[in-house]
């Protein structure tokens, strides 16, 4: 028996470079979180700025902020436009990047609505279930929950657009809600005369921001928790008050980000090749089911893929071809639109398992392409 390659060790020297913050710029309604963000496009420091707006309707008028200057990402308001759109601004700061131009900016206004869509999302699904109908039948006041795995979903779809925020070479910021509220003990009981803050988004959403900044009306801006070696924010619970804050100060200046100076770009994480891959069936199917001919015979020629993850994509060249030849076949008898589905590699690959492909031996879908 061979014995297996030891794999190369790579490694480099660390630069010591800041990378671009993402930043969480929360507060009370009318606390200024909009005209704050507004006012860091235009900065001279930054390349070309994004506002991604999200059930809020101020982009257009802030664009008459003293030295905003940025482009509305237009987006129909479905979950999988949205994040396309999000897809499409990480692509053009990676070419930014790799261009040696200024980063690139991207508001999103806000997130707290983002994931309050989602739990919308979420609840709507637990009421038109097979249990929730029958338990709405029985009484139409009902509390339906979601149960664990549709908060699963919602929370998958929110980790895909936070996975973008956080790879992307790129400035991001952020804008939720946040609130006093009445503090509670582990029983859920109020303590008396004791206040909360409560930022309105899923509960990673701390953890997903390098910088995490609080806007409250009549009070000075505070910098809750940062990530960087330049500065710190005290530990005793309070968070740093910045009397005159800017977004442009927090990132060029307390942080120690330079334009001249990109931080090295960190790789996407993937599961396996297979999740790379998918993206290009939609391409080809562009050209309808030649296309998608091509692409059956490209996959079996990539050396880089493994067998598991050839035919993951080859089940999903079926599928498109599939959809291409009949729509109505994927129709979902749940009433779920398949434009709404966000797991599809792992659809693919419970519909992989009962396909084989030995080499030298091609599905009946090949005398498919063969006669297309």
């Amino acid at each position: 028996m061979s014995t297996p390659a030891v794999p190369q060790l790579r490694t480099r020297k660390p630069t010591g470079v800041v990378p671009w913050p993402k930043i969480l710029l929360e507060g009370e309604e009318k606390a200024g979180k909009s005209f704050t963000a507004a006012e860091f496009t235009g900065s001279k420091h930054t390349g070309q700025a994004y506002w991604l707006e999200l059930g809020e309707d101020t982009a257009d008028e802030y664009a008459a902020v003293p030295g905003a200057e940025y482009l509305l990402v237009v987006h129909n308001g479905t979950y999988r436009d949205i994040l396309g759109q999000v897809e499409a601004v990480h692509a053009e700061a990676k070419r930014a990047a790799a261009a040696g131009e200024p980063p690139v900016v991207l508001v999103i206004d806000s997130v707290s609505l983002l994931w309050r869509m989602l739990v919308n999302w979420a609840n709507g699904r637990a009421r038109r279930s097979n249990k929730g109908q029958a338990k709405l039948n029985r009484d139409p006041d009902a509390e339906i929950k979601p149960s664990m795995n549709l908060w699963n979903d919602a929370v998958e779809r929110w980790n895909r657009v936070m996975y973008l925020v956080r790879t992307m070479p790129g400035i991001v910021v952020m804008l939720a809600r946040g609130k006093e509220i009445a503090a509670v003990d582990g029983n859920g009981d109020p303590i008396p005369n004791t206040k909360d803050w409560r930022v309105e988004g899923q509960k990673s959403l701390a953890f997903d921001a390098t910088a995490w900044v609080r806007l409250r009306r009549d009070e000075v801006p505070q910098i809750v928790a940062a990530r960087s070696l330049k500065f710190r924010v005290p530990r005793e619970g309070k968070p740093m008050e910045v009397p005159d804050f800017t977004v442009e100060r927090l990132v060029f200046g307390l942080m120690g980000c330079a334009s001249h100076a990109a931080p090295q770009a960190a790789p996407e994480l993937t599961g396996d090749l297979a999740e790379a891959w998918l993206p290009k069936v939609e391409e080809s199917a562009k050209d309808g089911l030649n296309g998608l001919k091509k692409l059956w015979f490209e996959v079996e020629s990539a050396k880089e893929l493994a067998r598991h993850e050839v035919i993951v994509v080859r089940a999903a060249i079926e599928k498109k071809a599939a959809a291409l030849k009949k729509p109505e076949v994927l129709s979902d008898p749940t009433g779920e639109p398949d434009e709404d589905d966000t797991s599809e590699a792992a659809r693919l690959r419970a519909a992989a398992k009962g396909l084989e492909f030995d080499d030298g031996v091609e599905s009946s879908f090949d005398d498919e392409f063969a006669a297309a």
